[in-house]
C-alpha cells in the first residue's frame, strides 16, 4: 500500500466513524502520513486524530481510538497503535503473507475434507512399532476386548491411513456386534495372543458408553489422552456452549449455513485477501502438522483438541461473514466466507478422521 493510497483508507476510516455518528466533523480533503518519527511504531504514522479533535470536541487520544477501531477494519491494515497526544501508528500487512494466505485458503477449498492428507505410500506409513517414516510397511495396531482400545485403534487406522500407512487391527477376541453397529467400530482380525504390533491400550471406560450414541460415545473416548480416565456421561450430548463436541459440530454446521446464504445473495466464496483471525489461520496452517503428529504419536485425542481450538477460533468471526442490511457483497465478503468453508472442511474432515458425523444442520 502506498501512502498515498493508505491516505484514502485512513478518510475512509473517518468517513465510517462520520457515518456511525462516533465523530461529527466535516471530512478533511487529505490525510497527511509520514515515516514514524523516532520512538514510533509501525510502518506509517499520520496526525489526523489531532487534526480532527478540535472540531469534534473531543480529545485527540479519544478520536483516535475511535479511528483505531475502524482502521483495523480494513484492507491492508495489520495493526494501529496511539502513541503520544494522539498519533496513530499503522503497520500495514505483508504482502507475502497475504499471497500465503490466499494460498492456504485456496488449497484447503481444493483438497475440502482431505486437507492435510497424505496420498498412500506416499508419507506417512509406518512400521511394526509404529514409528511413521517407513514408507510402504504396514502398521498392525493390536488390542484387548475393551471398549475404549477398540474404539481408539479404530480412531488411530483412519488418522495413520490420512498419512498414507497401510493398517490392520487385530484384537484379542471378536468384537460384540453392538460395538460394530453403534460405534461404527471393526477389527481386521481376532483370537489368539499375539506379541505382534504396536498394543493400543488406554485406560478402560469406566461405563458402558452404548447408550450416548455414536457420535457422543466416540467423542468420550476420544477427547482425553490416553492415561486419562474418560467421562461417560450424558454432558456429551448436551446442546450448548459448555459441550466440546457442540461447538465442534456447531461450528461446521454454521460455516454451511453461511454458505447456503451467500448463495442466496447471490454470491459464493473467493479466496482473497481480507481482515482475518491470526489464531484461526495459525491453526488452519497447523492442520496437517497435527494429523501426522496425532498419527506418529498415536494420540486421536490432539486432533480432537485442535478441532475445539479452531472452531472457538472461527465461531466468533462467523457473524462478520455475510453483507449487514442494505450493504452489497463485495469481494471482501467472498474472502472471509472461502475462509469460513476452509474452517469448515477442517472441522468436518477432522471429525471424520474420528469416526464423528459433521452434520450440515444443527
Amino acid at each position: 500500500m502506498t501512502p498515498v493510497e493508505l491516505s484514502r483508507t485512513v478518510l475512509c476510516a473517518v468517513r465510517r466513524a462520520v457515518d456511525v455518528g462516533e465523530l461529527r466533523v466535516t471530512v478533511p480533503e487529505r490525510a497527511v502520513v509520514t515515516r514514524p518519527r523516532p520512538g514510533g511504531c509501525g510502518d506509517y504514522a499520520t496526525n489526523i486524530a489531532l487534526q480532527l479533535a478540535r472540531p469534534a470536541g473531543q480529545p485527540a487520544p479519544r478520536v483516535a481510538q475511535v479511528l483505531k477501531a475502524h482502521l483495523l477494519g480494513l484492507d491492508g491494515i495489520d495493526d494501529v497503535s496511539v502513541t503520544g497526544p494522539g498519533f496513530l501508528n499503522i503497520s500495514l500487512r505483508d504482502a507475502d503473507a497475504d499471497v500465503a494466505f490466499v494460498r492456504l485458503v485456496d488449497g484447503i477449498l481444493r483438497a475440502g475434507v482431505e486437507y492435510g492428507f497424505v496420498p498412500e505410500g506416499g508419507g506417512a506409513s509406518g512400521g511394526s512399532d509404529g514409528s511413521v517414516g517407513a514408507v510402504g510397511a504396514v502398521v498392525q495396531l493390536r488390542c484387548f476386548l475393551e471398549v475404549r482400545a477398540v474404539v481408539v485403534a479404530d480412531a488411530l487406522r483412519r488418522l495413520l491411513r490420512s498419512q498414507g500407512a497401510s493398517v490392520g487391527i487385530r484384537c484379542e477376541s471378536p468384537v460384540p456386534a453392538a460395538w460394530e453397529q453403534v460405534l461404527g467400530v471393526r477389527v481386521d482380525s481376532s483370537g489368539g495372543a499375539s506379541s505382534d504390533g504396536v498394543e493400543i491400550r488406554p485406560v478402560p471406560a469406566p461405563a458402558d458408553p452404548l447408550p450416548l450414541g455414536r457420535d457422543a460415545a466416540r467423542w468420550a473416548l476420544l477427547l482425553p489422552a490416553a492415561h486419562d480416565h474418560p467421562r461417560i456421561t450424558e454432558d456429551h450430548l448436551v446442546q450448548r456452549e459448555s459441550n466440546p463436541l457442540f461447538r465442534v459440530r456447531y461450528a461446521h454446521a454454521r460455516t454451511r449455513a453461511l454458505s447456503r446464504n451467500a448463495a442466496d445473495l447471490g454470491f459464493s466464496a473467493e479466496p482473497g485477501i481480507t481482515e482475518v483471525p491470526r489464531d484461526l489461520v495459525t491453526l488452519l496452517v497447523d492442520h496437517p502438522r497435527v494429523l501426522a503428529r496425532a498419527a506418529a504419536h498415536r494420540a486421536p485425542d490432539s486432533l480432537a483438541r485442535h478441532l475445539v481450538s479452531v472452531a472457538d477460533a472461527v465461531l466468533p468471526f462467523l457473524p462478520s461473514v455475510l453483507p449487514r442490511g442494505e450493504e452489497k457483497p463485495l469481494a471482501a465478503h467472498r474472502a472471509r466466507l472461502a475462509l469460513a468453508e476452509a474452517a469448515g472442511a477442517v472441522l468436518a474432515g477432522g471429525l471424520s478422521l474420528l469416526g464423528i458425523d459433521a452434520p450440515d444442520h444443527l
